[in-house]
C-alpha cells in the first residue's frame, strides 16, 4: 500500500499523528487521490484529501493535525469546498428567508465571481482581497461600490462559518470612500424640472421631494389601494420597503388634490382600455399603455438639462425632503418616520446644509447675539447699573 507518514511509524497512526495512503478501489488497483488518517479525541478518522499531489496532500494533513492539537473543531471536507458553493448557499439563504437583498446580491456576485471562482475559501486571506480591491479600482470601480461588494462577500463567509464549512473568517478591511453625494433640490429648482415632466411623472416627483420615498422601489410601485381619498393618506406595504416595514403619511392639500387627479387619469384609461389597471403609475400612452411605469431615467434626464440643472438625480428628492422637513422643525424620529431611515446616522448624511441655511442661521444668530432683528434694535435702552 502507497503511505507516506508525519510523526509517526510507517503503517500505525496515534493521537497527535496521520499519514497518507492510496485508497484500495473495487477493482483492485490504488486510486490516484490522497487519503489521510488522523485520530481525534483518540477515534481514528479517515478522510479524502481531494488532490494527487502530494504535497499539497501533506499540507491539508498537517492542516488537520495542528487544529487538532489546538482543540479547533475539525469539519470533514473543509479544504475543499469552494467559493461557488458558500455563494451558492447565500443565494439559496436569501431567497428562503424572502430577503429583499437577493437582486443586489445578485449583482455584487458577479463581480465577485470572477474573481474568486473556483478558489478554496480556507486559503482565502486578505492578500487575496486586496488583489481583488486593486482589480476592481482598475476598473475604476468606485470605493463604495467595493465596499458593498466586500460587505456580500463578508455575509458569505460568515454563513459559511455557521453552517461549519469554514473555520476562520479573514479580516476585511472597509476602504475609505468619498463624501456622501450633497445633491439637493431648491425650490425653484423642483418646480422647473416638474414643468418638463408630464402630469403622472409630476405626481410622483411630488411624493419623492415631500417624503423621500425612493422613486423606483417606493413611489413607482404604488398601487391605488394605496391612497385612500377620504383618509388623505398614502401607505406602503410591509415587506415592500428597503428596511421592510410599512409606512402611512397623511397628504398636504396640494398632494391630495394632484394624486386624486392622477386616479381619474388612470379610470379614465381603464374605460378605454375596458379593463382594470390596478396601479397608481401605470403607462398612460405608448405601446406599454396601462402597464405599471418602472423607470423614466430618459425624460428625467431631459426634463433636467432643460430645467437648467443637468445631472441631478431623483433619489436628490431624498436628501431634499430630509432637510425641507428638518428645516420647517419637523421632529427628526417623525421625519425618519416618514422617510424610512432606521439609523440616526444615515439620516444625519441626508440632512444636506445649504448655503441660504448658512446666511439664515447668521442671520438668526445676529437677532439673539446683538438684540437685533431685521436690522432694528430689540432693546435701545441703556442697562441699569
Amino acid at each position: 500500500m502507497s503511505k507516506t507518514s508525519l510523526s509517526a511509524p510507517a503503517g500505525r497512526a496515534k493521537p497527535g499523528s496521520g499519514h497518507l495512503f492510496h485508497r484500495k478501489l473495487p477493482n483492485g488497483t490504488r486510486g490516484r487521490v490522497w487519503w489521510m488518517k488522523y485520530y481525534v479525541h483518540g477515534r481514528p478518522r479517515c478522510e479524502s484529501t481531494g488532490t494527487k499531489n502530494e504535497a499539497e496532500a501533506r499540507r491539508v494533513l498537517q492542516q488537520r493535525l495542528a487544529a487538532v492539537a489546538k482543540g479547533e473543531p475539525v469539519l470533514p471536507r473543509v479544504d475543499r469546498i469552494k467559493y461557488d458553493e458558500v455563494a451558492q448557499d447565500l443565494r439559496d439563504y436569501y431567497a428562503a428567508n424572502g430577503d429583499r437583498s437577493l437582486a443586489e446580491a445578485g449583482y455584487r456576485l458577479a463581480h465577485l465571481g470572477r474573481f474568486f471562482r473556483g478558489r478554496r475559501i480556507a486559503m482565502l486571506t486578505a492578500a487575496d482581497v486586496t488583489r481583488y480591491v486593486l482589480k476592481r479600482q482598475a476598473k475604476e470601480a468606485a470605493n463604495g461600490t467595493i465596499n458593498r461588494e466586500l460587505a456580500v462577500l463578508n455575509r458569505m463567509l460568515r454563513l459559511a462559518y455557521e453552517n461549519q464549512k469554514l473555520t476562520r473568517l479573514p479580516v476585511l478591511r472597509k476602504l475609505k470612500e468619498a463624501a456622501p453625494r450633497q445633491g439637493f433640490f431648491e425650490r425653484d429648482q423642483y418646480e422647473a424640472v416638474c414643468r418638463h415632466l408630464p402630469g403622472d411623472l409630476q405626481v410622483a416627483l411630488g411624493i419623492a421631494y415631500a417624503f423621500g420615498w425612493r422613486m423606483q422601489s417606493e413611489v413607482l410601485m404604488l398601487e391605488r389601494r394605496h391612497f385612500d381619498l377620504e383618509a388623505g393618506t398614502l401607505r406602503l406595504d410591509p415587506g415592500t420597503t428597503k428596511n421592510a416595514d410599512g409606512r402611512v403619511v397623511y397628504l398636504p392639500a396640494d398632494l391630495k388634490a394632484e394624486l386624486a387627479a392622477q386616479v381619474e387619469r388612470v379610470r379614465a384609461q381603464e374605460r378605454r382600455l375596458g379593463r382594470i389597471i390596478p396601479f397608481l403609475f401605470p403607462h398612460l400612452r405608448g405601446p406599454y399603455v396601462g402597464r405599471q411605469i418602472r423607470d423614466f431615467r430618459r425624460a428625467w434626464a431631459t426634463a433636467c438639462k432643460a430645467a437648467g440643472v443637468p445631472g441631478m438625480l431623483r433619489h436628490d428628492c431624498r436628501r431634499t425632503a430630509v432637510r425641507n422637513m428638518v428645516n420647517a422643525g419637523i421632529p427628526e424620529r417623525v421625519a425618519m418616520t416618514i422617510t424610512g431611515h432606521k439609523t440616526r446616522a444615515v439620516f444625519d448624511r441626508y440632512h444636506i446644509v445649504s448655503p441660504g441655511d448658512l446666511q439664515e442661521a447668521a442671520r438668526k444668530m445676529m437677532g439673539y447675539t446683538f438684540g437685533v432683528h431685521s436690522g432694528v434694535p430689540v432693546d435701545s435702552r441703556p442697562l441699569s447699573v
